[in-house]
């Protein structure tokens, strides 16, 4: 127990200490580029630890993979150099137990990764994005640009929304039947979202029929969509990774400005992102097995953090394919952690055997 524990921590603390320095890397490249228009907003110190905690999610979904494959090669690389290893093994203690013994630590990585990705990172985003909006000096203030997107069969024009998504201005609906043919267009000053569906306040809608155009006006109608809050505020803000249930409502006709492989893309992604926390860790394993006075501990290491960057570059270009439609989105998103993920098991299982 003394020696899983120790094992545990010594992974833990490094892990944690390469996440909290890539993050705090990062958080300061990116404060260098707006503190100074925090500052000139009026908003002080305050400002600037609101933004940063806002980013927080976001970063640390960034750097969860890396500061794991870095943890573990500094661990493992400890635990080899103090002969603790050596003493585990002669105790009957396999490399696949002292694996696992630092797996704990690495499944608190995949759970923050995941919570970050899905939950708190999506609602950060708007409220970052609305404060920041909101305080921009009027003179600098830009208009709106206009956004398009499906909405099941309709096709929709959205000038602008709100932070929370249930309210969009200025919304011009475009309805066609099964041949594609327009038969309807809507347009309406406002749709809101309450109780659970949308209304359209002061519609004028335009039915289409031969060469006939029929106008009719109303007080508000109800607009039939799958459209959630969260879709609209995925749609009209910056280009962040859809959530696994926008993703899956975007391929049961919800919103949507991409092709269906992107979203299936990102659905499976949901799932597999995570997951590359596991696959740093077995790509740093093989150095826990290493032995530094021939050397080899020092060529361990290189080839564990080359693996791991080329895997990074590796996943991000197939899951770039599985977007735009050139490769299966399933293939796109598991084929690299299980290509890696096999090369790093027949390498430790190598330097056990």
């Amino acid at each position: 127990m003394k020696l899983q524990l120790y094992v545990l921590r010594t992974v833990a603390t490094r892990i944690l200490g390469a996440a909290l320095i890539l993050m705090s890397i990062l958080q300061i490249l990116d404060l260098l580029d707006v503190t100074t228009d925090i500052l000139d907003r009026g908003l002080g110190v305050a400002g600037v630890a609101y933004y940063a905690a806002l980013r927080l999610p976001r970063l640390f979904e960034q750097v969860a993979p890396i500061a794991v494959l870095a943890g573990g090669l500094f661990a493992f690389s400890q635990l080899a150099r103090e002969s603790a290893v050596v003493a585990m093994r002669a105790s009957g203690i396999s490399g696949y137990r002292i694996v696992a013994m630092a797996m704990p630590a690495v499944i608190v990585v995949m759970l923050l990764d995941a919570l970050c990705g899905q939950v708190l990172a999506p609602r950060a985003d708007p409220t970052l994005a609305d404060w920041w909006r909101n305080t921009t000096p009027v003179a600098e203030r830009k208009a709106p640009t206009p956004r398009t997107f499906r909405a099941g069969a309709d096709l929709v024009i959205g000038a602008d929304a709100s932070a929370d998504g249930r309210e969009i201005s200025n919304v011009t609906i475009f309805r066609r039947n099964a041949k594609g043919i327009l038969v309807e267009k809507v347009e309406a000053p406002k749709a809101l979202y309450a109780g659970g569906a949308w209304t359209l306040e002061s519609p004028k809608t335009t039915r289409f029929v031969g060469d006939l155009a029929q106008a009719s006006t109303a007080a508000s109608t109800r607009w039939p969509t799958s459209l959630r809050p969260q879709d609209v505020q995925g749609l009209f803000g910056d280009d962040s990774a859809p959530t696994a249930a926008s993703a899956r409502r975007a391929l049961e006709n919800g919103g949507s400005d991409r092709p269906e492989s992107f979203y299936a893309t990102h659905f499976q992604s949901a799932f597999a992102s995570p997951f590359v926390s596991l696959v740093m860790l077995l790509l740093s394993a093989p150095v826990a097995l290493a032995n530094f006075r021939s050397g080899q501990g020092a060529v361990l290491l290189t080839a564990g953090l080359g693996a791991g960057l080329l895997f990074l570059v590796a996943n991000g270009m197939l899951t770039a394919l599985g977007e735009s439609g050139a490769l299966s989105p399933f293939l796109a998103v598991w084929a690299a952690p299980a290509i890696f993920g096999a090369l790093a098991a027949r390498t430790f299982l190598a330097l056990e055997g």
